[in-house]
């Protein structure tokens, strides 16, 4: 399904957010400054009409959209749900969103699971999730992107993390979404080099990157749960990563305990700022403190 973008030719630019049903009201009545592009799963959107259908129009007739999907459950035993990806579709080109990505995970069988669990990484299961994301694009007309996820356990683990990811993405000639915040705590939960990982990532198959706050459980244990504020060993890799790809489109996830739009903002502003370090003719000394 085509060949991987050239490094700096993205769906969208500068700095993005995810839009949440909980963020209408206020960004209607006063749409804020320094967003560039949204993300909505489209599970969450699809098939909406009357007033709530009319609201999210209103948003894609002003902002560039991205889209991460939530259940195709790209690794699961079930059969791939083509009906569902042909809703997808009508979605996609309806509000006029070109990027579609999804999870390198499976989160059902004989029905959702409700998390996303860890695809073994193994050969067998390298040509099993590639053959259905070809399968996905041919039916949306369009490449999808695969982002890095987050897993607490490796069960018939075969090969090393980083090694799955790449030969999936060259197997399945897809995309990446690149997860600053999963690669921090994976590294920290499986003890490897995040830095290292980050690097030996293909730049041509990078999208967009996401990045979003964690729990610290313990001291080598990390949970994914997007209910806070970014971390400095997030913004740190972030920075990192602007310096190996270049400035990629960066958005902000939050999920739960979502604060202001305002608070939001600070962490968008950052993200701006880290970006403009590696814009052309930019100083690229040390980042400056996180707080």
């Amino acid at each position: 399904m085509g060949k991987p973008h050239q490094p700096g030719t993205y769906p969208v630019s500068g700095v993005g957010l995810g839009l949440r049903r909980s963020m209408l009201d206020e960004w209607q009545a006063e749409p804020p400054e320094g967003i560039d592009f949204l993300e909505v799963a489209p599970e969450n959107w699809i098939g909406l009409g009357g007033r709530l259908g009319e609201r999210f129009s209103w948003f894609t007739g002003r902002y560039r959209f991205v889209t991460h999907g939530l259940s195709l459950s790209l690794g699961g035993p079930a059969p791939l749900d083509e009906t569902f990806l042909q809703r997808i579709k009508r979605f996609l080109d309806t509000h006029g969103i070109a990027c579609y990505t999804e999870h390198l995970s499976y989160c059902s069988d004989d029905g959702h699971l409700y998390d996303l669990m860890p695809i073994p990484f193994t050969a067998e299961a390298v040509s099993y999730v590639a053959g259905r994301i070809r399968r996905t694009q041919d039916i949306l007309e369009r490449p999808i992107a695969i982002e890095n996820v987050s897993y607490y356990a490796a069960p018939g683990q075969e090969m090393d993390e980083i090694d799955f990811v790449r030969a999936v993405l060259e197997e399945a000639d897809c995309q990446l979404l690149l997860d600053v915040n999963n690669i921090v705590v994976n590294s920290i939960n499986h003890g490897y080099d995040a830095e290292a990982y980050l690097k030996a990532l293909p730049a041509d198959r990078v999208v967009y990157f996401h990045v979003a706050g964690h729990y610290v459980e313990a001291e080598d244990l990390r949970v994914d749960t997007h209910g806070s504020d970014v971390s400095d060993p997030v913004w740190d890799l972030l920075d990192k990563a602007y310096a190996h790809f270049g400035v990629v489109p960066t958005l902000l996830e939050r999920d739960f305990n979502i604060p202001s739009l305002a608070e939001l903002g600070t962490e968008l502003e950052h993200i701006r700022a880290l970006q403009a370090r590696y814009l052309p003719g930019a100083h690229t000394g040390p980042a400056a403190d996180h707080g």
